[in-house]
């Protein structure tokens, strides 16, 4: 199962962040799922939350492209290590456009059960992304 489970994780990936289709997303994702570490507040449990933090991601930064480097499996778990890269071209957390392209690193640790997304844990550089659009000092 661990090919199968790193493949479908690839599908979300591509299909869903870097080409904008959510529909997949009841696909791949259980409605039962749980992001012990969402990427934004007040995003809805389940794959509503998932359609939503990316549906605002996307709107923020419409070239949005993740950029899987490592990927690695353990029983019913996918690790990832990734780049998110975008231009800053809409609103993104009540900030407005700032027109700048950042690149940040994220990770993911996906729990699948019966082939479907259950758990997040994660991480993603916001410290980076607030410094690259200007919004935080970046340290001297």
């Amino acid at each position: 199962m661990p090919a199968i489970h790193k493949a479908i994780l690839r599908r979300l990936y591509d299909e869903a962040i870097n080409q904008g289709n959510f529909d997949v997303i009841d696909q791949i994702v259980a409605p039962t799922f749980v992001d012990h570490h969402p990427p934004a507040p007040g995003l809805p449990s389940g794959s509503a939350g998932v359609k939503a933090a990316f549906t605002s991601f996307r709107a923020a930064f419409p070239d949005l492209h993740l950029e899987v480097e490592d990927m690695v499996t353990e029983f019913d778990f996918v690790f990832a290590r990734y780049t998110l890269t975008g231009t800053h071209q809409g609103e993104f957390l009540g900030i407005p456009a700032t027109g700048k392209r950042i690149t940040i690193s994220g990770t993911d640790m996906i729990r699948f059960a019966q082939s479907k997304v259950v758990e997040r844990w994660g991480t993603q550089d916001m410290l980076g992304l607030l410094q690259q659009l200007g919004l935080a000092a970046t340290p001297a």
